[in-house]
């Protein structure tokens, strides 16, 4: 047979017979013609599925979903924190804008990118903003995902400007108010089939009287709608257009605005405001004050208060009137400044506005980290190098912690930097770096890494990788805080009574019960690359989890001034009884949508061989995945690998991927070539699942007679 057989399943070729339980077998004839894939949904170069936007009114009102809008949905639910986002206190918004949005974090599956922009301070936020100038700003999956992973709430912008902007709000606005709600519902379905949150609405065009009087009607039509079909669904309005339909920017809430702010959940302000104005809002607001974004453009455009690296003379006069902040692009500290300080610039930036923001905690388990930033310079899986070279990947940063510098009270020599790392990784791309002194009047110096508001169950267990770098007998241990001490019963650990709870030092779980034999197999043990893996056992009664430290303990009778770093890989805190749940497998592996090509030069593969690029998808309850890691075997036959592990293809955060240009054999005449993918998933609470229970699929292929 000679073209190409197509694997959809209304097409001819359908999978054979399963040749052992757990593996469907496709096939397929090479063919080299085109086939091409909707340019929305796939990079028209490589085919690797992306992040998209619409860019007109006719685009928004056709959208519906298609199997190709799948890869843009977030796998991780919005995470529970406290204090909630309706709580009284003041919050924090970044509203992300950079060189025109849809960078490399447009790649669905991340990319090689070298040196790119990250952000990972989430404990001071609560709301981010993904902005774009094109009218339906959709967030990139990768954001969503880490925001949600740190309990952050994730807006689109939905926005029109300029002439163009006018008559487009003027086609939806002026006219019945079907036109308006058909736009609305569009915004909510959206925000509802990616699991974003909500929309900020920036309206930078002026508009005629209908349209105006329109407006407010529009925005409560679609606060109600959001509210209804998004949990934790928030629209924020943009200082902008005034009740009377120009277009004159306020830099506050007044009587102009007022009606806009009355008609949605909150108010964004533009930037070049005076701490009168910031009086002059405390009648307009009065009892929403934490509903009103007061902007500062880190840049410092324009007549402003602060920016730069003095955000915090802004920050300074907005709390101090008790309303909430929106950022507006901080990413200047990786727009302007040298790229080769990044991380020292973020940090610096972040660490100048620490007093102002309040940080959120963690409050459901399991609690698992790696520190893992989405991004390295090689790729590690549990202390195995799996890949050499750049990477970069926004869904996978795990949850960060508490960065900063800390100095011990007194007049001593005492303090410690945490900071993330690049160098060395345990699981991802990067750890978690501790560097400090201890002086010769102090035992030990605890750092608090992230702040928990967790209902403890009966029993957790508790495990930390770390090692030591240079030579130090430094003791390295986790603390618990626990709340309502009163009623808190920890059983056979010793408790130190402290105004704010209790701390616990565990104590280690030396012999793991044979039922936790997968999660705590590496208990104990000297790992990989020197790491080293402690597992504890906490039996709890009416406590409360509140925050976790890492100890750092000088060793029994020194009484030198002891400098230690040590790097931390992995993190869990995990309720006993989740480990005992039977796990799901994954099922129904299916490939489709096949493409073929020669390589163009040496550097894509020798004459002889071909490049695959197709889509896996599969069946899993997806709630209980951290990711899937997807591999392939080429040529192996049944479950007779050719070597000892197979070779790792990419992460994915949703149930399908989309293998790219995948280097394999050109089978010989009358003979057929072979690869095997394996869907490897990774559970919640952090453990290797054997790969006996891996989904898996084999692709055979054949060269046209």
């Amino acid at each position: 047979m000679d073209g190409r057989e197509s694997l959809t399943p209304a097409c001819r070729t359908l999978p054979l017979t399963k040749e052992e339980p757990e593996e469907a077998v496709f096939r397929e004839v090479v063919s080299f013609s085109p086939d091409p894939l909707p340019v929305r949904y796939y990079d028209k170069e490589t085919t690797e599925p992306v992040s998209f936007y619409l860019s007109s009114l006719e685009e928004l009102l056709a959208w519906t979903p298609l199997t190709e809008d799948s890869f843009n949905v977030a796998l991780q639910p919005l995470e529970c924190r406290q204090p909630p986002l309706g709580s009284p206190r003041p919050r924090t918004l970044v509203c992300h804008d950079m060189m025109g949005g849809y960078l490399e974090d447009k790649f669905i599956q991340g990319s090689a990118a070298q040196s790119p922009y990250s952000f990972y301070h989430w404990q001071y936020i609560d709301v981010f903003v993904y902005f774009s100038h094109h009218m339906v700003t959709i967030p990139p999956v990768g954001w969503t995902n880490v925001a949600h992973r740190h309990g952050v709430c994730v807006l689109g912008t939905f926005i029109t400007e300029w002439n163009d902007g006018g008559k487009l709000c003027e086609a939806f606005l002026a006219g019945d108010p079907r036109s308006y709600q058909a736009v609305a519902d569009q915004l909510v379905q959206i925000a509802q089939f990616f699991r974003f949150d909500g929309w900020l609405i920036n309206i930078e065009n002026s508009l005629s009287v209908a349209a105006v009087q329109n407006t407010p009607a529009f925005l409560r039509y679609l606060t109600a709608q959001l509210h209804q079909h998004v949990p934790a669904g928030l629209v924020l309005w943009y200082d902008s257009v005034v009740q009377s339909g120009q277009l004159k920017w306020q830099d506050e809430l007044n009587e102009h605005n007022r009606i806009f702010f009355d008609s949605c959940d909150g108010f964004f302000t533009n930037y070049n405001w005076r701490e009168e104005h910031l009086e002059r809002m405390l009648g307009q607001a009065r009892e929403r004050l934490v509903d009103v974004y007061v902007g500062v453009d880190v840049f410092a455009r324009g007549n402003v208060v602060g920016g730069q690296f003095d955000t915090d003379k802004s920050l300074e006069l907005i709390r101090k009137h008790g309303f909430s902040v929106a950022l507006f692009a901080p990413g200047w500290v990786y727009e302007c400044l040298e790229k080769s300080s990044f991380f020292h610039n973020q940090d610096r930036f972040w660490k100048l506005l620490e007093r102002y923001l309040p940080t959120h905690s963690i409050c459901s388990l399991p609690f698992v980290t790696s520190f893992c930033l989405g991004m390295g310079t090689r790729r590690v899986c549990y202390g195995q190098e799996q890949a050499v070279g750049p990477w970069y990947h926004p869904s996978a940063q795990e949850t960060q912690p508490l960065f900063g510098e800390h100095k011990l009270p007194g007049d001593g020599q005492g303090w410690v930097k945490v900071h993330c790392c690049l160098a060395d990784s345990w699981h991802g791309g990067s750890s978690l770096l501790l560097q400090g002194v201890i002086p010769p009047e102090v035992g030990s110096v605890a750092v608090r890494l992230f702040s928990l508001q967790v209902p403890a169950p009966h029993k957790i267990f508790l495990s930390l990788v770390y090692k030591l770098e240079g030579s130090t007998d430094v003791t390295v241990a986790l603390e618990l805080t626990t709340g309502d001490a009163d009623s808190c019963h920890v059983g056979s650990i010793s408790v130190m009574n402290a105004e704010t709870g209790s701390r616990h030092r565990p104590h280690p779980l030396r012999v793991p019960p044979t039922k936790l034999a997968r999660w705590a197999g590496r208990c104990g043990q000297q790992l990989n690359g020197g790491w080293i893996q402690r597992c504890y056992e906490v039996n709890l009664h009416g406590c409360l989890l509140r925050d976790l430290f890492v100890n750092l303990s000088r060793p029994p009778g020194s009484q030198e001034e002891e400098t230690f770093i040590c790097r931390l890989g992995e993190i869990q805190v995990v309720d006993a009884n989740s480990l005992l749940a039977p796990l799901p497998q994954v099922q129904n592996v299916t490939v489709s949508q096949v493409r073929w090509q020669r390589p163009t030069s040496a550097v894509e593969g020798p004459q002889g061989r071909l490049r695959l690029s197709c889509t896996l998808h599969w069946s899993y309850l997806v709630l209980q995945a951290r990711c899937f890691r997807v591999h392939c075997w080429e040529g192996a036959r049944g479950r007779e690998p050719l070597g000892p592990e197979p070779a790792f293809l990419g992460l994915a955060f949703v149930n399908q991927y989309r293998v790219v240009d995948l280097v394999v054999e050109a089978a010989g005449p009358s003979q057929e070539g072979r690869v095997e993918f394996l869907v490897e998933p990774v559970p919640r609470e952090g453990f290797r699942v054997p790969q006996a229970e891996w989904g898996r699929a084999a692709l055979l292929y054949s060269m046209p007679l």
